[in-house]
């Protein structure tokens, strides 16, 4: 075949490449629309005619965000596949996603996909499939929507020691706490707004809860530090409990409270119990406002990387929406058949660091805490002397004195904001729960990590 990308005379005409479509939902229909619409630029781009053959759906007759040719659907996704060149799978779920990908792997055609709870259970059985049959599995809008991470992750920085990877990978809570922040409303009504926006489902469990971060975290992990994880292995807090009076107390800090996904390397501490490999968890976390994650407002998300020659990154866009996440489709789409054209399969990321997941309790890190105690002589005795104890230090404390509660007749009341220094998270824990048990202190609430400066 003559190769129209390497300087085919004008006359010559492109190979068609055929492409099945899995999913009409926000992003299927605007990838499907981009591959009708703008077929001619992507020719030129790519040297093969993009032909989108089919569209899979489970519903012939579902309402679409976009007005599609109806001869496109078909509800037989095995047939579709079959007669493919390559498969852009946006269905989400397990099954039967994972068995379709299969299916066109092992018959050797290149995937797209964006199915980052599929790819944070089975990337490795994916990626072994690809391997198997020299082709590959691309999934640039499973991570942070249309911000182009997992690539400069593959190759612009393949060739560095990548350290740390936190940022905020979910919309969906990063709009919740900056609603909280700056206009003081509560996780209720924040949540409520998410909604009637559209930028929380009618069940927001995946987003409150964590679980979308980590499914993200898991696979930039497994990416960054050349191992496989899965979400598994991700240590995983949501933000519902956090409250107006945290969000208060964090701002009156110089603080903002954020869902930070987090994947770093955590070295042997002398601590038989703690071998070196990476920490993956997924907390909400007051950021210092001078942080650069700090000033990501509304449903935007952003990944900051540190790495040891190229220093401190960030990468910042939309997180999610249908036409943001259609283009990080279209560039995997676009990157695998330019590839298909030259005659090379793809590359795919290498997990022959085969650093374990460890588990949280070595981490070092700061709390922050806040108590409410009698307002007496012996209180903060009492309290350092339980960090002490423990081999925790106290970075600042704050005391506010309390108008009388009908709770606690008879006795005047303050409450103490306490942060941390650095110490291990295990240290840190068994602290505060001395702490609780405490007679001098009434109520323990508003624990939440902090992130100290880089």
């Amino acid at each position: 075949m003559t190769n129209p990308a390497a300087g085919t005379p004008a006359e010559s005409t492109p190979t068609t490449t055929r492409i099945a479509l899995l999913g009409a939902g926000n992003v299927g229909a605007e990838v499907a629309r981009i591959l009708l619409e703008e077929r001619d630029e992507l020719t030129e781009r790519i040297g093969a005619v993009p032909e989108l053959v089919g569209i899979a759906v489970r519903d012939l007759d579902s309402p679409r965000t976009v007005e599609l040719p109806r001869e496109l659907f078909t509800t037989d996704a095995d047939a579709l596949i079959d007669s493919a060149d390559v498969v852009i799978e946006l269905t989400g779920g397990l099954e039967p996603a994972r068995t379709r990908i299969l299916r066109a792997l092992n018959a050797g055609k290149p995937v797209i996909s964006g199915n980052k709870a599929l790819l944070a259970r089975h990337g490795a059985e994916l990626h072994a499939a690809a391997e198997a049959a020299g082709t590959s599995i691309s999934y640039e809008a499973a991570v942070a929507g249309a911000i182009p991470i997992v690539r400069p992750m593959l190759d612009s920085l393949s060739g560095d020691r990548v350290n740390r990877v936190l940022g905020i990978m979910n919309g969906t809570t990063n709009y919740i706490l900056d609603q909280m922040d700056t206009t003081g409303a509560s996780f209720d009504d924040a949540l409520a707004e998410a909604q009637r926006l559209g930028f929380a489902e009618a069940d927001p469990t995946a987003d409150v809860e964590g679980h979308d971060a980590a499914s993200k975290v898991a696979i930039l992990g497994g990416i960054a530090f050349h191992s496989s994880y899965t979400i598994d292995d991700v240590y995983c807090r949501g933000i519902t409990g956090v409250t107006a009076e945290d969000v208060e107390a964090a701002r009156e800090a110089g603080y903002v409270i954020k869902l930070l996904g987090v994947a770093e390397r955590v070295a042997d501490d002398g601590d038989p119990g703690q071998p070196s490999g990476v920490n993956l968890r997924v907390v909400p976390t007051m950021l210092p406002r001078k942080h650069p994650l700090a000033g990501v407002h509304g449903a935007f998300n952003a990944v900051f990387v540190e790495a040891e020659n190229a220093g401190e990154l960030m990468f910042y866009g939309p997180g999610a929406g249908g036409a943001p996440t259609a283009s990080a489709v279209m560039g995997d789409l676009v990157a695998a058949l330019r590839r298909s054209v030259a005659g090379g399969p793809g590359v795919g990321p290498s997990f022959h660091a085969d650093l374990p997941a460890t588990s949280v309790d070595g981490v070092r890190t700061s709390f922050s805490l806040t108590l409410l105690c009698p307002d007496r002589t012996g209180v903060l005795s009492a309290i350092s002397t339980v960090f002490a104890e423990h081999g925790v230090s106290i970075s600042t404390m704050q005391q506010r004195d309390l108008p009388a509660d009908d709770q606690y007749p008879g006795q005047r009341l303050a409450e103490l904001r306490i942060v941390t220094h650095q110490a291990r998270n295990a240290d840190l824990v068994n602290t505060v729960e001395a702490i609780r048990g405490l007679d001098v202190v009434l109520d323990l609430r508003g624990l939440i990590r902090v992130e100290n400066p880089s």
